[in-house]
C-alpha cells in the first residue's frame, strides 16, 4: 500500500444501505471507527483525515422507481459524493480509505480513481462476483452490480458526469475468495475475461500463490485498488455481514493476503464494505476489519 511513500490516509465514510435488502450495514462506518480505526492508523505512523460520512438517502424516505436496479438514482448520488472526495484526496497524494455501507459504494471509489488516473485495476476480495446487471440480477439489489457497472457492462443507468466508464480495465480485474455466483454472472465473468480465484483454488494452491498471481494480473498503469467485502471471510471470523457464505477465508488467510499486498507496495487505495453491526457479535467484524486495514497498510509483527 505504498506505506513507505504515502503517509496520509483519508477516511471517507458512506453509510449506504440502499444497495441491498438487509438493514444495518449503514452503521458499518461507525462500527469500524468505534473499533479504533484512526488510532490504529496513527500508531502505524499515518496522518489521518476523516471526512465523516457523505450524505446518503434512506430507504424509508426514498421512492422505489425500478425494481431491476433498486434505488439506483440515490445510490449514484452517494457514489458521486464519494468520487469527489476520492478525487480530492488522490490529487492531494493521500491514500483514500472508503468505509461502507454496502458494496455499491465501490462505483464511487473506482469512478473517482478513474477520473484522476484513467481506467485501472482492482483486486476484488469477496464471496460474490458483484458483476450482475439490471438484466441478470435476481434481486435488483445494486450491491450485486458495482463491478459490472465499473466495467461499463451494467447499462446507461450507471453513467455519470462524475466518472468515466469503463472505470476499470477488464484485463486487470482479479476476484479472490469467490464461492457464490448467479447464472448471469458466470457468463459475464467469462465474457469480460476477469481472473477468478475461487475458494477451491485457494484450497488447492494456497493463499500466497493466489495473491501473487492476482497482483501480477492487476498491476499496471493508472491505479491499483483493493476492494474488501468482509463476507470474503468465513462467517466464523466475520459474522456481522449481510450475505454470509460458509467456507470463506480464515482469519490468518485474510491477514496474509493483505500483508502480501502491503509488501508489494502496488495498491494506492482501499475500501472495506458490508459490515453489519446488527448481525455482529460484540463488534467482532468491525474489529477484524480494522486489523485487516492495518495489515493492508503495512503492519508488521517485528
Amino acid at each position: 500500500m505504498e506505506g513507505s511513500r504515502k503517509r496520509d490516509v483519508a477516511i471517507i465514510g458512506a453509510a449506504l444501505d440502499l444497495g441491498q435488502g438487509r438493514r444495518g450495514v449503514d452503521m458499518g462506518p461507525s462500527a469500524i471507527r468505534y473499533a479504533g480505526l484512526e488510532e490504529r492508523l496513527t500508531s502505524l505512523g499515518y496522518q489521518v483525515r476523516d471526512h465523516g460520512n457523505v450524505e446518503t438517502a434512506v430507504p424509508e424516505a426514498t421512492a422505489l422507481r425500478d425494481v431491476r436496479a433498486r434505488f439506483l438514482p440515490e445510490i449514484k448520488e452517494t457514489c458521486e459524493r464519494i468520487a469527489a472526495k476520492v478525487v480530492e484526496e488522490t490529487n492531494a497524494g493521500a491514500i483514500p480509505l472508503v468505509l461502507g455501507g454496502d458494496h455499491s459504494v465501490a462505483l464511487g471509489t473506482l469512478g473517482g480513481l478513474a477520473s484522476v488516473h484513467g481506467a485501472g485495476g482492482v483486486l476484488w476480495i469477496d464471496a460474490h462476483a458483484d458483476i450482475n446487471t439490471p438484466d441478470t440480477s435476481p434481486s435488483g439489489n445494486v450491491h450485486g452490480m458495482p463491478l459490472a457497472a465499473a466495467l461499463g457492462l451494467a447499462g446507461a443507468g450507471f453513467e455519470s458526469d462524475s466518472w468515466p466508464l469503463s472505470a476499470v480495465d477488464p484485463r486487470r480485474v482479479a476476484l479472490i475468495g469467490l464461492r457464490q455466483t448467479d447464472d448471469g454472472e458466470r457468463r459475464l465473468l467469462r465474457e469480460a475475461g476477469v481472473r477468478v480465484f475461487t475458494m477451491s483454488e485457494i484450497d488447492r494452491i494456497g493463499v500466497e500463490r493466489v495473491v501473487r498471481e492476482a497482483m501480477d494480473h492487476v498491476a499496471g498503469p493508472g491505479f491499483f485498488h483493493v476492494s474488501l467485502d468482509m463476507d470474503a471471510l468465513d462467517p466464523e471470523y466475520a459474522p456481522g455481514v449481510g450475505t454470509p457464505v460458509r467456507g470463506g477465508l480464515t482469519y490468518r488467510e485474510a491477514h496474509l493476503l493483505l500483508e502480501l499486498i502491503a509488501e508489494s507496495e502496488l495498491a494506492g487505495s482501499l475500501e472495506v464494505v458490508e459490515v453489519n453491526p446488527i448481525l455482529d457479535r460484540e463488534n467482532t467484524t468491525a474489529l477484524t476489519a480494522v486489523e485487516l486495514v492495518a495489515s493492508a497498510l503495512g503492519k508488521t509483527i517485528v
